[in-house]
Parts: C-alpha cells; sequence; structure tokens
C-alpha cells in the first residue's frame, strides 16, 4: 500500500512544473485506475517515494513506468483465474456493438474472408494456419458480459465463438508458458498472460447476437475476455503467437498498464 506522505513530514523540492503534471496525467490515472495503488498518487509523492526531480520529465517517466509495472505485478497475484465476472441478459444487449479503436470508423480497412488465415507461432505443437470456415466449425461458447473502455464508457454485449483454452488445447500450445500475443490486419498489437487465456469466459469471438461480426466491429475474428479493459481485446485478428517472452504492445508502449485486467 503506499499513501501520500502527511503535510507535517512532506515538503517538496520545488514548485511542480504544470506542464510536466499535465503531461504525465494520463499515466498517473491509470495507475490507480484499478484501485491496486490506495491513496491518492501525485508527482509530489512521486518524489518523496523516488527522489527524482519533478522538473526532469525523462526522471517522471522512469518512475511512473516502474510503479505502473509493480501494479501489473499486483494485479496478475490478485487475479482469480476461475473467478466469473457478471453474465446479463439478452434483454440488456446494445446492438450493434459500440466501435472503439485508435482511428476513426471510416479509416477502416474491410478484411477479405476468403483469404483471411489465422497464423499460429511460438510454443505451438500444430502451427498450421487455420481459415475462417474452420474456426465457425468449431463449438461455440456464448458470453453476455459488460465491455469496459479504459475511457469511461461501457455497455453489454453478447460475443460468441470458440473457448480459447479449447483452442490452445487443440493446437498443442504450451499451457505453462507466460503469454498469448496477438496482432491484427491493422498492426494493432496486445497480448494477455496466460491466466487470462485460460479463463472460462475467454473466447476468440466471431458472434455479436449470433450473428457474424460485422465490419467496424473487428470482422472476421476479435479476443473477447470478461477481465479485461476493452483494449486488451484486439479486433481483425490475423495471428496469435505463444510465448514466454514479453513484447512491448500498441498501448502499453503508451504507458497504460499492460495487465489492465481484475
Amino acid at each position: 500500500m503506499i499513501r501520500t506522505p502527511s503535510r507535517s513530514i512532506f515538503r517538496p523540492r520545488r514548485v511542480i512544473n504544470q506542464d510536466i503534471l499535465k503531461e504525465n496525467k494520463r499515466l498517473i490515472e491509470q495507475i490507480d485506475r484499478r484501485n491496486v495503488l490506495r491513496g491518492a498518487l501525485s508527482l509530489g509523492a512521486l518524489t518523496f517515494l523516488t527522489g527524482c526531480d519533478v522538473s526532469e520529465n525523462d526522471q517522471v517517466q522512469t518512475a511512473l513506468r516502474a510503479v505502473s509495472s509493480w501494479n501489473d505485478k499486483a494485479q496478475g497475484l490478485i487475479f482469480r483465474p476461475n473467478h466469473l465476472a457478471p453474465t446479463y441478459t439478452e434483454a440488456d444487449v446494445v446492438k450493434p456493438p459500440r466501435f472503439n479503436a485508435f482511428y476513426d470508423p471510416e479509416d477502416v480497412t474491410p478484411v477479405d474472408g476468403a483469404s483471411w488465415k489465422l497464423e499460429l507461432s511460438g510454443r505451438i505443437a500444430n502451427k498450421k494456419p487455420w481459415a475462417l470456415q474452420e474456426i465457425y466449425a468449431l463449438p461455440e461458447q456464448e458470453l453476455i458480459i459488460r465491455h469496459i473502455c479504459v475511457e469511461g464508457w461501457d455497455y453489454i454485449g453478447q460475443w460468441s465463438g470458440p473457448n480459447l483454452r479449447a483452442f490452445l488445447e487443440r493446437i498443442g500450445a504450451d499451457l505453462t508458458a507466460k503469454y498469448v500475443a496477438f496482432r491484427s490486419a491493422d498492426d494493432y498489437t496486445e497480448s494477455i498472460d496466460m491466466a487470462t487465456a485460460l479463463h472460462p469466459q475467454t473466447i476468440l469471438a466471431t458472434k455479436y447476437a449470433r450473428e457474424p461480426i460485422t465490419d467496424p466491429f473487428g470482422f472476421p475474428l476479435r479476443l473477447r475476455t470478461s477481465t479485461k479493459l476493452g483494449f486488451k481485446n484486439p479486433k481483425w485478428i490475423t495471428s496469435m503467437e505463444v510465448t514466454n517472452e514479453f513484447q512491448e504492445t500498441y498501448y502499453s508502449k503508451q504507458g497504460f498498464n499492460w495487465f489492465s485486467g481484475i
């Protein structure tokens, strides 16, 4: 537990540079978003804890990312691999799903389902690429769960597709590996910890409200897990790798907490 020092023992070195405060505000908010770090985290507290000079932006970034890394580890330790997220009824489902990406929906480049394949690599016994019809032929699991965006909005969605654990077992993946990493048709990259990949409510979604996913919502395949923030669920997936090597992802490079789950 980290607490802000009381006024009686804490004196900042100098007046906090407001430009640096604004520049690093997103990192501070994201570190505290999941309430793993209790109490208020400020640049003043950061100075007290780390001795960094808040007028030096590189020092602030380094310290904030160190705390964010600690936050990832803490969330991983308290993650309950078999604890189920709440589910809802079909009456609660929002249709169509809400679009979210790092660009506008009109910039989506459609994927050709006829030529699309899911490429496999890493610690997987059978790396044969999967065509879309082969994915569609697999048993489906349906989830009606809440999508929570890091931006603060949410909605109830109805997703269905192959259970990810069952798929990993089918292809002979090493279930003791640390990560499952994804790359998308729009070059978006994301990865999840293996415990989340094996969670009973993690699927490779091919349908929404029992109809094939369309664009701009991630056709033909997207990850759907009940235990992660929205940006951890990549769309337009084209490849999957099982690995023990951590790979920086699109948002982790920008300072967002990598684990970003419950």
